[in-house]
């Protein structure tokens, strides 16, 4: 037990995270400057750099916003933060990660980035909900127990100010789905959401909202750790597309083909 243990460690010491913040509130609002001082990028890279990742981070303002192709190419899984700018994100850029998405590298989507090009693009969907800012009680009902994302985590995740959101969200049904929210104020949301597209994993998480001190809660910080591991690619076989050679001896003299 003692040697899985250690083995687990040293596979979730390896990830390479890349997590990615637009880093606008911060620098406009001193509320979100207190509750933040490195920004949102460094309270999440702190926390999984604590957990055993390999963390950098990216921001809007840098050249290409930090996402060039050198450092996608290194990263296992970017985290993606967004709210106030997501249309100052260049459009080469969003292809560029979708490319990385679609090869496999995971993507962990949170709070207000359902509104992402990127979550978009990668949705199919406009990703609209409901949504108010009253500081009520948010409870993350684990709804996948077994799944990687819960592990650790007690029955539900109760935190108490976060913004709301509310169904109906506009996303495909997620292939599996973790978290289930409930609202002080009476409404329901699906708050965490695993898909595949391509080779790649991507898990949307909801709490987050930039007045708070969501990223500093135990649990939240846990659940980020378990859906990097979760979304990190794996070493499976490398698909191949277009016309195969038979594995079996076959009579290929059929020549009724137009291709």
């Amino acid at each position: 037990m003692a040697n899985a243990v250690t083995a687990e460690v040293e596979t979730t010491s390896m990830t390479r995270v890349t997590v990615w913040n637009e880093y606008v509130h911060e620098q406009e609002h001193e509320a979100v400057a207190d509750l933040y001082p490195n920004g949102i990028h460094g309270a999440i890279a702190s926390a999984l750099e604590e957990r055993g990742f390999d963390t950098e981070t990216a921001t809007l303002q840098e050249p290409e916003h930090g996402l060039t192709e050198e450092v996608l190419a290194e990263t296992d899984v970017l985290t993606w933060w967004g709210h106030a700018a997501h249309d100052q994100v260049a459009d080469e850029v969003v292809a560029r990660v979708k490319g990385r998405v679609l090869d496999g590298m995971g993507l962990i989507v949170l709070h207000s980035g359902h509104y992402s090009k990127i979550f978009r693009e990668l949705m199919g969907t406009t990703c609209s909900l409901k949504w108010r800012e009253a500081a009520e009680t948010e409870r993350l009902w684990v709804v996948e127990p077994g799944h990687p994302i819960a592990d650790g985590i007690d029955e539900y995740i109760e935190l108490p100010e976060t913004e709301m959101y509310g169904e109906r969200f506009d996303i495909p049904a997620p292939d599996t789905l973790v978290f289930n929210s409930w609202f002080e104020g009476g409404e329901v949301f699906r708050s965490g959401c695993c898909y595949r597209r391509g080779a790649g994993r991507i898990f949307y998480f909801r709490p987050g909202h930039e007045t708070y001190p969501i990223y500093h809660n135990y649990a939240v910080q846990q659940v980020l750790a378990n859906a990097c591991e979760w979304a990190a690619a794996g070493d499976g076989p490398e698909p191949s597309f277009g016309n195969a050679d038979p594995i079996e001896a076959i009579d290929e003299s059929d020549e009724r083909s137009v291709h």
